[in-house]
């Protein structure tokens, strides 16, 4: 097991190139074959109609959480649907053994659609802090990958958040009405506005990869799952952003956060959200 970060900083470098390989793999096998072929029989519900679940899911998961596990010996791997079938899965993130934190596919109803939006999301995560995280787009063969210190990379190249226009209305993509409570969504209506122009979000990795590419101001989201997010928000810190719950403090994925929170271009943009946010709730 390892013991610091120090060590897991040298894990990083001998084989953060490995980890992106197995999810590349992870897709080629079980996610990319069932893409637009997808039997009845390979779809669930979870909790209701908006949450489902297919064998690309389930299969994904096990193979990326052997594959992980084989490349970081006493490491745990907290994956969306191990978690579904063993809810104590989850109390992993707050205990002393590095962390992959899995969603194989992110996006589900999208992918069940055969729209292209769906992702893959790796993060290794130790005691609470992100370390590292893998966003890949199969449809799109889009990889987007982020090491703490490091900086945020798409396909190679540099991401750089930036700040949005000043003058332009924000663009917020925001928690879909079935995911919020109703506390939840007098907040988001804080957004209901001048100056800010909202949206449902689609897959939780592919927009905080828009935010870490310049594409989308923040999200306002609801729900903490770190599986959603771990990868995201890493990503956009490395790229310049950041992240706000309502009380103002960082996002934890370790959970107990005041919510919806925001992630957002820049530290100016996430206060902004909060504030509106906060005038919703009020």
């Amino acid at each position: 097991m390892i013991e610091d970060k120090e060590t897991i900083d040298e894990f990083l470098a001998r084989h953060s190139a490995d980890v992106e390989e197995a999810v590349r793999k992870a897709a080629a096998a079980e996610i990319m074959p069932r893409f637009r072929r997808l039997a009845a029989h390979e779809i669930d519900q979870k909790a209701g109609p908006h949450d489902l679940v297919t064998d690309a899911d389930r299969l994904a998961e096990q193979y990326l959480t052997d594959a992980l596990g084989a490349l970081l010996p006493g490491s745990v791997v907290v994956g969306e649907e191990a978690v579904h079938a063993v809810p104590v899965t989850y109390e992993a993130l707050q205990g002393d053994a590095p962390v992959w934190i899995v969603d194989p596919v992110d996006g589900t109803r999208q992918f069940v659609r055969g729209e292209a939006g769906f992702c893959t999301l790796v993060a290794l995560a130790h005691r609470g802090v992100l370390l590292a995280s893998w966003t890949y787009a199969p449809a799109r063969d889009q990889m987007a990958t982020a090491i703490r210190g490091q900086g945020a990379f798409l396909d190679g190249e540099r991401l750089s958040a930036g700040s949005p226009i000043p003058g332009r209305d924000l663009q917020v993509a925001t928690s879909h009405p079935d995911y919020t409570t109703d506390e939840q969504k007098r907040a988001l209506l804080g957004l209901r506005t001048d100056g800010i122009e909202f949206r449902s979000c689609g897959s939780a990795g592919l927009e905080y990869l828009a935010i870490a590419r310049g594409r989308l101001d923040a999200v306002a989201f609801s729900w903490e799952a770190a599986w959603d997010h771990a990868a995201g928000i890493l990503l956009v810190e490395e790229a310049g952003g950041a992240h706000r719950t309502l009380t103002g403090e960082p996002f934890r994925i370790t959970g107990g956060n005041a919510l919806p929170f925001t992630t957002a271009r820049d530290a100016e943009t996430a206060e902004r959200v909060v504030a509106l946010l906060r005038q919703g709730s009020a």
